[in-house]
């Protein structure tokens, strides 16, 4: 079992993402703790790609604006090296298949060993070719974490037969974002995955305030929050603390 069962043991998750490298490989490490301090129970970190064919303009942004400040993957790497000095909460990557393959899927998945990554998220991978990695990811322990869609259907099943670490359930189609409104069936897909699994499912794509965080927890095991979060670095900077603080307090609350 991994280190992510720690993020659902005994109560709802909230799980937190940012981009490695927005606005520096410095602040990043300060945010994650940051976070963990305000309540976060697992953190996703977007390794930076200029393609991110899933994301929405404010994730799509912080992509370019930690590319323009020189990240790499070496230096994400090296970003949770610093972290684990500090915490043992569960980090998982959120990436494309791109960077991965050049970086090479051993390479890649044995630096995640070494440093500390219990998961990875790729958008961009179906389900039935995830074996490419899959494999060569579960040779060092490292989860792939499955996406299931409102588009699933049939599907929803089959997909969380396999699943490993947690589910990622996307409210909403299109890409990421915050939403004023969240109109998923959310409770009928997580009944389908919880028929065939106990794999946690958290719930991701447009949750940004307390309400539809405290709704979605009540059919879900976490929410997953990124377009909101990423907005509060895009807007204070290099001094996001305060602000990181309060609002991932307020949306862990919510949910208890």
């Amino acid at each position: 079992m991994s280190n992510i069962y720690k993020a659902f043991e005994n109560k709802k998750a909230f799980i937190g993402f940012l981009t490695a490298g927005d606005p520096t490989a410095e602040k990043t490490v300060e945010y994650i703790l940051e976070m963990e301090r305000a309540g976060a129970d697992l953190i996703e970190i977007g390794i930076p790609f200029s393609d991110p064919t899933a994301e929405g303009v404010v994730i799509q942004n912080a992509n370019i604006r930690a590319l323009n400040e020189g990240m790499t993957t070496d230096k994400v790497f090296e970003i949770v090296r610093k972290v684990r000095e500090k915490s043992n909460i569960p980090l998982v990557f959120l990436t494309y298949i791109n960077p991965v393959y050049k970086y090479g899927y051993y390479n890649f998945f044995e630096s995640c060993r070494e440093v500390g990554i219990d998961g990875i998220i790729v958008p961009d991978v179906p389900f039935e070719e995830k074996h490419e990695i899959e494999d060569v990811a579960n040779k060092y322990g490292i989860d792939i974490i499955s996406l299931i869609a409102p588009t699933s259907e049939d599907r929803i099943k089959k997909i969380a037969k396999e699943a490993k670490g947690f589910i990622y359930v996307v409210s909403s189609m299109g890409v990421t974002g915050v939403r004023s409104e969240i109109n998923t069936d959310i409770g009928k897909m997580v009944q389908s995955i919880k028929e065939v699994t106990d794999v946690p499912c958290a719930v991701g794509f447009g949750i940004n305030n307390p309400n539809q965080a405290r709704e979605i927890s009540e059919v879900a095991d976490g929410v997953i929050v990124g377009s909101a979060i990423v907005k509060i670095i895009e807007k204070n900077g290099e001094n996001a603390n305060e602000e990181l603080f309060k609002y991932v307090s307020e949306m862990k609350h919510a949910i208890e």
